[in-house]
């Protein structure tokens, strides 16, 4: 917009929070689409709830894109939904990239935590899955509830069977606690989440001694380097329009490559777009470069990025590679 938008248009962003209830993200939904007649949707948040707009039929009745959804589930991917855009790789490819790391170092003993609700389960098929084909042994698999951090039986039922490493298929708050009472009950396991749990915002809940040592899967690449020309384009953008209290991370980075990816689209369906004509753009977005981050999207595949990186928390909270 502080270029003059896009064929001379503003984009207007109209937020809702829906809690990460479903039922509330099929409600808002629907009255977002009534009310406010969007070209798309971004930034959606959660398996179980974008798997109702699908089921319910709300996104095909519409023909809306959405682009970016904060979710990696193989369900969501395969078979393909035309509305919906990936741009974040699966959690089964992220789930592997954790047992990739535990088989090279010799562990052979893991637990699971898992979310009991389509997005933990997606993630603790794929860690079924990988382990299996690597060879290592499933402890337990322990499960918590939805939108709440009851996490105490799973500590209980991984810290008895003291595991080498524990796979985390978990929101930050879960994470969070989880990570806080296996320490206090005395699990010193390698603690290892899928990106759905954010490093910075796990240790303001926790502290930086509690959360040393997690290691966390990222599906963007490190928002505080120079390396990349995205990165460096949020840095130069933050300085300039990031509200108090927003911090420079994973997440926001990973909000800034959907943005950058749905504005692309609409540069390219060309002035006055309808939803048709961006959904179509962005299935012809063979090769999107966004900055050192290639997206590719088509009829066939709409799951646009494979990218995938492995971090740790410092001694100081610090989020390295």
């Amino acid at each position: 917009n502080a270029a003059g938008g896009i064929h001379g248009a503003k984009i207007r962003l109209i937020t809702k929070d829906d809690g990460y209830k479903v039922p509330e993200t099929v409600k808002l939904t629907r009255e977002l689409i009534k009310e406010a007649a969007p070209i798309a949707l971004v930034g959606m948040v959660g398996t179980g709830n974008v798997q109702a707009l699908v089921k319910e039929g709300i996104l095909a009745d519409a023909d809306i894109p959405v682009v970016g959804i904060r979710s990696g589930a193989l369900s969501l991917v395969s078979p393909v939904v035309p509305q919906l855009f990936h741009t974040r790789a699966s959690y089964a490819a992220e789930v592997e990239k954790i047992v990739q790391q535990l088989a090279t170092t010799g562990i052979k003993r893991v637990a699971v935590l898992y979310q009991d609700d389509p997005f933990g389960q997606d993630g603790l098929a794929g860690a079924e899955k990988s382990l299996k084909q690597h060879k290592l042994q499933l402890l337990v698999k322990a499960p918590y509830e939805k939108n709440t951090t009851k996490v105490e039986s799973a500590v209980k039922a991984i810290t008895a069977v003291k595991p080498q490493a524990v796979i985390m298929v978990s929101n930050t708050a879960a994470s969070a606690e989880f990570v806080r009472q296996s320490r206090a009950a005395g699990n010193d396991a390698q603690l290892l989440a899928i990106s759905v749990t954010d490093g910075p915002q796990l240790v303001k809940r926790i502290g930086k001694e509690a959360a040393h040592g997690l290691g966390l899967v990222q599906v963007v690449p490190d928002p505080a380097s120079r390396a990349l020309a995205i990165t460096r384009d949020l840095q130069d953008d933050y300085k300039k329009f990031a509200p108090k209290g927003v911090e420079l991370n994973h997440t926001l980075l990973e909000g800034y490559l959907s943005g950058k990816v749905l504005l692309e689209g609409l540069k390219r369906a060309g002035p006055n777009p309808t939803r048709k004509k961006l959904r179509e753009a962005l299935e012809a977005m063979r090769d999107y470069d966004a900055g050192g981050l290639f997206i590719r999207f088509s009829t066939s595949s709409q799951s646009g990025s494979e990218f995938l990186d492995f971090t740790i928390l410092s001694k100081e909270g610090k989020v390295l590679r």
